[in-house]
């Protein structure tokens, strides 16, 4: 089995623990193509709650779910660029099909905005048909050089929402909408604190005229920006004519936004909380939240574990009842290195008692429970699980965020301990350059406030500081 083999320390090489915990775990494996990666169902299990949750969100909002063409022809994608640069280099074409040569090429999508767009100027005709919102759960292709599963991967999955609005505020409206929506899944579901906020000129989505992304911190101190949410103006709307009748039965162009999150945050999950024995998984997200591992497998017990897990199925907790024909050490391992967030063992004393030693797998903490108050027990040691992990994380945050105010300080810290560094920054995209060229440190968002100051690189006046880190 996958999980004898021994487990790199995450303490000593976070790395090689990374790719073997994917594989052990039976998260997800390499594809028989480069770059790609085939998602087990385990894995897949966490990326169904992401789903689960952030639709059920989105579906407040009043979003609709529909699903657009992998392939865009060539000539619509010119349409848009200054959008397009910012993917050319990982870009993939098709160029024979049914054994023949195409007359024009065709696109796999890298991200959608130029095909929505052209169907939004067939759809958009007046004032009534705005707000549009939609979102589609779907697959892309960026053609990566360094792959890494989860993170970086030629094909991923992610959602993208799409609106067109008949306002500039709506279209602000909605984009802050969606960033919240993020924020809201990543520390109540993710169990991961981060920082939000504006990216600057340099690091804005290509075709954009605002990008907010949400920042988290991994292991060894670097950022990874988790979901963003882009105002993208009347841009895409002049290029691909999106218009409306508004109600003086006049013509305008649409406003527009998108937003999106993808496979990668599965990867942040797995570096941010697991540890050397594996992963850990908050419950909100793990695949099941209880297992349910009986001692020995005789007839009483096994009939006992079934009652067990059919009495919190019903209260909605997800349970996986081993019954497998391994030792009792053996399934205490394999279940600690998938991360599942609690524990039962059932053996003959529990049987006798009417209570069940519950090992929780955030802190190694046993607890008992009486099946009497099962369901109430269990649902109070998960939310304390989910709690807890957070609060580890945002600790890890918090003692990883600096505040500097020169330059030889910055370079320091980026040379050793890394993580967010608050500094003042003049927004000049020459001084971003050097910055990053120097310290591989790069802008990851902007921090709110009135924070005037002076530039951390060349000491002329800013107005606002900025969050810096090297990126994942």
């Amino acid at each position: 089995m996958a999980f004898e083999k021994t487990l790199p320390k995450k303490s000593e090489n976070v790395s090689e623990w990374y790719n073997a915990i994917i594989l052990q775990a039976e998260l997800a494996e390499y594809g028989p193509a480069k770059g790609t990666m085939i998602i087990r169902p385990y894995g897949y299990a966490i990326w169904e709650e992401i789903q689960k949750n952030l639709d059920a969100d989105f579906k407040k909002r009043g979003v609709e779910n529909a699903y657009f063409p992998l392939f865009i022809p060539e000539s619509m994608i010119n349409k848009e660029k200054h959008h397009i640069e910012g993917f050319s280099p990982e870009l993939a074409v098709v160029t024979i099909g049914g054994g023949e040569e195409l007359t024009e090429k065709l696109i796999v999508r890298p991200t959608s905005e130029t095909i929505i767009g052209t169907s939004f100027s067939r759809w958009v005709k007046s004032w009534r048909d705005l707000p549009m919102i939609l979102n589609q759960w779907a697959n892309v292709v960026r053609w990566e050089k360094r792959t890494y599963l989860f993170m970086r991967t030629t094909e991923f999955l992610w959602q993208e929402g799409h609106t067109a609005h008949a306002t500039h505020e709506d279209a602000v409206d909605t984009e802050v909408w969606a960033m919240n929506a993020y924020e809201s899944l990543f520390r109540n579901f993710f169990a991961l604190p981060g920082y939000r906020g504006i990216k600057s000129r340099g690091e804005t989505f290509a075709g954009a005229e605002e990008t907010i992304s949400y920042e988290t911190l991994m292991p060894e101190g670097k950022a990874l920006q988790s979901a963003t949410s882009h105002d993208l103006g009347q841009n895409f709307a002049k290029v691909f004519d999106i218009t409306f009748q508004n109600k003086k039965r006049e013509k305008e162009f649409v406003w527009q936004t998108s937003w999106g999150l993808s496979t990668r945050t599965i990867g942040a999950l797995i570096l941010a909380h697991g540890d050397d024995k594996g992963l850990r998984l908050p419950p909100k997200l793990a695949p099941f939240q209880v297992v349910i591992i009986p001692v020995r497998l005789d007839d009483d017990i096994i009939k006992e574990c079934v009652f067990l897990k059919e009495k919190l199925v019903l209260a909605g907790i997800r349970v996986k009842f081993d019954d497998k024909d391994e030792t009792l050490g053996f399934k205490i391992n394999k279940w600690e290195m998938k991360g599942a967030p609690l524990r039962l063992e059932v053996g003959k004393r529990e049987l006798e008692s009417g209570t069940f030693k519950s090992v929780r797998r955030d802190n190694g903490k046993e607890n008992s429970i009486n099946k009497k108050s099962l369901v109430k027990d269990t649902k109070k040691i998960l939310d304390d699980i989910q709690d807890n992990m957070f609060e580890e994380a945002e600790k890890f945050l918090k003692e990883n965020t600096y505040k500097v105010n020169n330059f030889n300080d910055f370079k320091k810290i980026m040379e050793t301990t890394r993580g967010f560094l608050e500094v003042s920054w003049c927004e000049n995209s020459d001084c971003e350059e050097k910055i990053k060229q120097e310290t591989k440190a790069t802008t990851r968002c902007k921090i709110e406030g009135n924070n005037s100051g002076e530039c951390i690189y060349c000491g002329k006046p800013s107005k606002s500081k900025w969050y810096f880190a090297q990126a994942y």
